[in-house]
């Protein structure tokens, strides 16, 4: 006697709870799930890659192009950091000769808030005795170094583990069908992550291009700089528009006797990440990835919540995992449909350009497939 179905309402009941018991879970485990997450997500960047060379340069085959994209990709990394981290120095000691300037400005605020006399930065140094705070800076670099090491390990790992894949792929999915719907899910998910790169590459180049030209013309010293460390940071959502916002006026306050530097440069970066960020990011994200954008603003809240900092790197592309997974099971497909932008959850609007279908793979709905033996 078959087992009576269950009613909407208890299996949405159930969905919920899971989800609730998911996402506590998360929480609670995040020190060992975001090095693994940040691995993951940089293979699937360097396997894009990978195919990138493949496609685009002669001579190289498939086995060349993996090894080619990672020594590219440390290569690419190594030299931003080592350019942030040189021009931060020089930058740090250019501030010295600041001090009068900025002696100057604190005196000008106190003025303005009726502070009759302003302490001096040495002063403000002192009262702040950031020595306290060294401790919690070298458990700080320490964590950092330690989650660094550990995404290099597991990245390590799933770069050499990836070709017994397909061996494991075939074991769990034995019939043609399911094994088709599962590959097609993992491209789905594959083409979303490299999308969402795609995506945040272009529109931090529109920012930090637009912010370097500003300063360029008002003459803020390190524009060059500023417009690399806006691009880095432009990968993280908020904290990208706060350092490209703030910190060029402020510099200007420092730099120049005068306002009007700080003033326009404060109206035209927030001109350009307003609308870089609430025009033209949403609209590529929608409609790249399917993904409403209200319900990647949400993500981005839920996994900041979770996994803080990490989730926030990672709140886009573990949100289009989550679509296509849900998708793929009757009971939570609704929540897919709900997180898509078009109703359609089955696949992404437009496919990568450097995509290429694997063998046997049909990226048709499940329900129009033919049925194979």
């Amino acid at each position: 006697m078959p087992a009576p179905a269950a009613d909407p309402v208890s299996r949405n009941a159930l969905v919920i709870l899971a989800a609730i018991a998911g996402g506590a879970t998360l929480y609670w485990l995040s020190e060992i799930l975001t090095p693994l997450a940040l691995a993951m997500f940089l293979a699937v960047m360097i396997d894009g890659f990978a195919r990138v060379l493949q496609a685009r340069l002669p001579g190289v085959g498939r086995r060349a192009a993996t090894p080619l994209a990672v020594i590219l990709s440390m290569a690419i990394f190594g030299g931003a950091a080592f350019f942030v981290a040189d021009n931060a120095a020089s930058f740090a000691n250019q501030l010295v000769t600041y001090t009068p300037r900025l002696n100057g400005l604190i005196a000008r605020i106190a003025g303005l808030i009726g502070v009759d006399v302003p302490p001096t930065v040495t002063q403000l140094v002192q009262q702040l005795n950031p020595t306290r705070y060294l401790g919690q800076v070298a458990r700080g670099l320490q964590d950092f170094l330690s989650t660094a090491a550990f995404v290099l390990i597991y990245l390590g790992f799933i770069i050499a583990s990836r070709h017994g894949w397909e061996r494991k792929a075939v074991s769990l999915f034995p019939n043609r069908d399911e094994r088709q719907e599962a590959v097609a899910a993992f491209l789905r998910i594959r083409n979303g992550v490299e999308q969402y790169l795609w995506v945040q590459t272009v529109t931090g180049l529109m920012i930090a291009a637009a912010s370097w030209v500003a300063m360029a013309v008002v003459g803020l010293d390190n524009a060059l700089f500023w417009a690399i460390l806006i691009f880095i940071a432009s990968y993280i959502p908020i904290v990208g528009g706060i350092v490209g916002v703030a910190l060029p006026p402020i510099f200007a306050l420092v730099q120049f006797t005068t306002l009007w530097q700080a003033i326009v440069l404060l109206g035209v970066l927030q001109a350009v990440t307003m609308f870089v960020g609430n025009v033209v990011q949403p609209r590529m994200q929608s409609r790249s990835l399917n993904m409403d954008p209200i319900v990647l603003l949400l993500a981005l809240a839920f996994w900041s919540v979770v996994w803080g900092l990490t989730g926030a790197f990672l709140s886009t592309p573990l949100t289009v995992m989550t679509m296509v997974i849900l998708a793929q099971f009757k009971g939570t497909r609704w929540i897919a449909v709900l997180l898509s932008d078009d109703g359609n959850p089955d696949q992404l609007r437009n496919k990568h350009p450097h995509e290429t279908p694997d063998a046997g793979v049909s990226h048709e709905p499940a329900g129009r497939r033919s049925k194979r033996s």
